[in-house]
């Protein structure tokens, strides 16, 4: 009996470990070794074909990206061929096949480099050139990207290996998404704008980097022999410059992710505050806005004047929503029914008007104390003796900067034989807006004929 019992435990404890090693078996419908070698290779082969696929790709993918459609940027990334190219590198990594390697690199930074060109040479020609949410999405990469990249070159890799494939490989390009950054930082080339450029390039970074460890990752789990043996010391070196590179890479992506983190949840910690404790029977919040940099929460109310107790409370209950430091500004308009939806449209538009002119205030002062800055660079003696000698019609030359009610100018008199015509005196107004940097010029000539004086030759009579 008691064998018997465990023999039935036996057969129930292999049935099971064999259903969960059949459900997660990564090797049982994997190609062959030979045929995993030959579809690799042949990733490292450059095909017009695949050339003019991937411009035709670029080309719909900025279209895609310029009209702001999310519809053509995917259709774009499931045409695209980059994604092939990336896998055989991870695969050549794993096997240590560097021939295979450095083919694979040169086909995928070819194809880089015609994406590139396409792109820009598409953007210079293109008549709108705004950048759109589509684009700006593809700036500013964070841990999340680097995840999706890791994820989904596993997810890539096992399905490329597969004797019988599915739809992973457009799926993962979808996913990853190499098309749009490539595209993107066409765009910051075109209109030579580095956070364009650079931020989409990273992006673009990322992806081939994390897709190419997933599947090097995934081939050696496929336990798929190595090519050429290497020794111990070489494959330290290989691991080390791989664990090097990987680091630089993932360092700026997990800064800007924590920066998304934090300010996330301080939008939602002061969107919880403002829902909890600015309710208030006569008076509601029309405005709100944080200032992260500063720590300032500003908060735009109509209705009923709140009292300083209410308002020096609101302040203390700042720290249960973890906003310790930051500061409440409260903007509060009298005398206006809450429940009047025109009037409390014109008290936010009241508020918004006094924010615009805060702004144009603050860059009124900017520009002052750049035309101080200029004012104070130009050398007006200088001015005076060079326009001497570039106009010799002009002589005691003297200028200076001058200012009426339409603003400053600068003045040039001077002494002419001769008056002036028309153009002679609109060349030395340009000469002098150009000189000076100034946008008005102002000319007061005085024309002062030269006398021919004869000197005296009549002798006094002899007496």
């Amino acid at each position: 009996m008691d064998n018997t019992s465990e023999a039935s435990h036996t057969k129930a404890k292999d049935a099971i470990k064999g259903y969960f090693h059949k459900l997660l078996d990564i090797r049982g419908d994997m190609m062959s070794y030979k045929e995993l070698d030959k579809m690799m290779a042949e990733n490292t082969v450059i095909h017009g074909s695949n050339m003019w696929i991937l411009m035709l790709a670029i080309l719909i993918a900025s279209i895609g990206l310029n009209v702001n459609s999310t519809a053509v940027i995917i259709g774009a990334m499931l045409i695209s061929p980059l994604m092939s190219g990336i896998l055989t590198m991870g695969y050549s990594l794993a096997i240590r096949d560097l021939n295979m390697l450095k083919r694979a690199l040169g086909r995928f930074g070819t194809q880089v480099l015609i994406s590139l060109i396409t792109s820009t040479l598409y953007f210079l020609i293109t008549p709108l050139d705004v950048a759109t949410d589509e684009m700006i999405a593809r700036t500013s990469p964070t841990i999340w990207d680097v995840l999706i990249a890791l994820f989904g070159g596993l997810a890539g890799m096992i399905g490329n290996t597969r004797q019988k494939k599915g739809n992973v490989i457009p799926g993962v390009a979808i996913a990853t998404a190499l098309m749009p950054p490539l595209c993107t930082a066409g765009y910051g080339l075109a209109t030579l704008q580095p956070k364009f450029l650079f931020g989409a390039f990273y992006l673009f970074l990322i992806n081939t980097l994390f897709i190419m460890l997933s599947s090097a990752f995934v081939t050696v789990l496929l336990r798929v022999p190595v090519h050429h043996s290497v020794n111990e010391r070489q494959q330290k070196r290989i691991n080390h410059i791989v664990a090097l590179i990987t680091t630089i890479t993932i360092i700026p992506s997990v800064l800007i992710g924590t920066i998304t983190v934090h300010r996330t949840v301080i939008e939602q910690n002061v969107n919880n505050y403002l829902k909890s404790e600015f309710v208030f029977h006569d008076t509601q919040v029309v405005q709100s806005s944080t200032d992260n940099l500063n720590k300032v929460i500003s908060v735009s109310l109509v209705g009923e004047t709140v009292s300083d107790e209410v308002i020096g409370r609101l302040e203390q209950e700042l720290n249960n929503y973890n906003l310790s430091g930051y500061t409440l500004r409260i903007t509060q308009n009298k005398n206006i029914e809450v429940d009047n939806s025109d009037s409390v449209t014109i008290a936010l538009q009241t508020e918004e008007i006094k924010a615009l002119e805060n702004k144009l205030t603050e860059q009124k002062d900017k520009i002052n104390e750049l035309e101080n800055q200029i004012k104070s660079k130009i050398d007006c003696k200088k001015i005076s003796e060079n326009a001497q000698k570039i106009f010799t019609k002009l002589s005691d030359c003297s200028c200076g900067i001058m200012s009426d009610t339409n603003g400053d100018y600068i003045l040039l008199t001077a002494n002419v034989e001769k008056a002036l015509t028309d153009d002679e005196c609109s060349t030395i107004k340009n000469w002098l807006i150009t000189e000076s940097g100034i946008s008005k010029a102002e000319l007061h000539i005085t024309v002062r004929p030269k006398t021919n004086i004869k000197p005296d030759t009549s002798k006094n009579p002899s007496n």
